[in-house]
């Protein structure tokens, strides 16, 4: 009989003792919301923002309630409004472009390469229509980003990342989110650090920084913020900036701090998982693999493969084989959004335009999760399973081939 993979492709790591201990203790004094504080007490959500910052380099931080919330603040504060248009990935999740379709923006989509970062000659063709680039690094894939820089900073256009999947990712030692003018991520619970829900930003602009924090709902606290611009920040702007409340909360807080410890080793983890898949999958026929650039340290919290120009019904056989042997692949080829996968032709809140070198690469794209809860014989028994169903459909497609010739 066949192996069969029996883990869980949802399962994450338990939250740390520390962490559970901080939050019982946070529900015991009730104090959760982050201005909520007994004198001379820092709450949980500032400290969290002050290792944040010190984490990433970066002067100022701000934790709000989610990923998409973070983006959205960052594009509202660099002036992104109804009717803008802003620069993003054809390839990426829905929140990036809901982000700015909640703004009464539009995305001009940029293409994809096989290397499944954005299309920097595709960015270069359309920098001149928008000022403004939401940056997805989407599934932890880096795009060369001094040149990614170059263009923009010639064309005037402003980076915001999304750093959604290289939380501990960075290019050329250079740490995502450090790029542009703003590094957004999230802590929802299939990301790199688990709350949930949540978010962090960071920037080293202080307008930028206070415009964010007065945004996220900070009243007339923003000087319980710790890893914040100094007060005189905020005093032109406090009149003018409304206030669209999502901030972070302690309980959450609580849950993060003990994980942006420990977040490094387990960066190394994961990547540690993926070169195992990597290694059981190379060579496979069909199939190709993602080149990672030296310059690009990665975190390989997913996997990604192709089967370029496979025929839908091949690429949906493979699907449906591996999951039968317990291996839950997401394709980004489907017409139709299944979970949290889609594509950029399935939003009708945002419009585009055909983009066929696109839809090649994402015809054949499939995606696959690697929770630290899977040890290296789990990722090794996982790609045997995939080479063995994929070159099953390959070889049964060739022997079609040949009957046809």
């Amino acid at each position: 009989m066949s192996a069969r993979f029996t883990g869980s492709f949802t399962q994450q790591e338990p939250i740390p003792e520390e962490g559970i201990e901080a939050a019982v203790e946070a529900m015991r004094h009730g104090r959760l919301h982050r201005y909520n504080l007994a004198p001379g007490e820092t709450g949980e959500v500032a400290l969290l923002e002050e290792e944040f910052a010190a984490f990433t380099g970066a002067r100022y931080c701000l934790a709000v309630a989610s990923g998409g919330y973070a983006m959205a603040t960052a594009l509202r504060a660099a002036g992104v409004g109804p009717g803008d248009a802003v620069l993003s990935n054809a390839f990426t999740l829905a929140p990036v472009p809901g982000a700015i379709a909640s703004l009464g923006a539009h995305p001009v989509h940029v293409g994809v390469t096989e290397a499944l970062t954005i299309d920097l000659d595709d960015l270069a063709a359309k920098a001149d229509r928008a000022r403004v680039l939401l940056l997805s690094h989407m599934r932890g894939h880096i795009a060369d980003m001094d040149r990614l820089m170059a263009i923009c900073d010639a064309a005037g256009v402003t980076v915001i990342e999304d750093c959604a999947h290289t939380m501990g990712a960075a290019w050329r030692g250079v740490p995502s989110g450090r790029h542009g003018v703003a590094g957004c991520y999230s802590t929802q619970t299939y990301k790199h650090m688990n709350s949930g829900e949540g978010g962090l930003i960071v920037t080293d602009d202080a307008e930028l920084a206070a415009r964010m924090i007065l945004l996220s709902g900070s009243y007339m606290f923003y000087d319980r913020h710790g890893a914040a611009p100094p007060p005189e920040a905020f005093e032109r702007l406090k009149w003018e900036v409304p206030n669209v409340s999502g901030r972070m909360d302690d309980l959450r807080a609580a849950v993060l701090r003990p994980q942006l410890r420990t977040l490094a080793a387990r960066c190394d983890a994961w990547t540690e998982r993926y070169r195992a898949v990597e290694a059981g999958l190379r060579g496979t026929p069909g199939l190709t693999l993602i080149d990672r650039p030296e310059a690009e340290r990665f975190v390989g919290s997913s996997f990604q493969f192709l089967l370029l120009d496979w025929p839908a019904e091949a690429v949906a056989e493979v699907v449906a084989r591996a999951a039968a042997r317990g291996v839950e692949l997401k394709w980004f080829g489907e017409a139709v959004p299944r979970g949290y996968t889609s594509r950029y032709d399935s939003w009708r809140f945002a419009p585009a335009e055909a983009m066929p070198a696109t839809d090649r690469v994402l015809a054949g794209l499939l995606d696959m999760r690697l929770p630290l809860t899977f040890g290296l014989e789990d990722c090794a028994l996982i790609a045997r399973i995939l080479r063995e169903e994929i070159g099953a459909v390959a070889a049964r497609g060739a022997a079609a081939d040949q009957r046809r010739a």
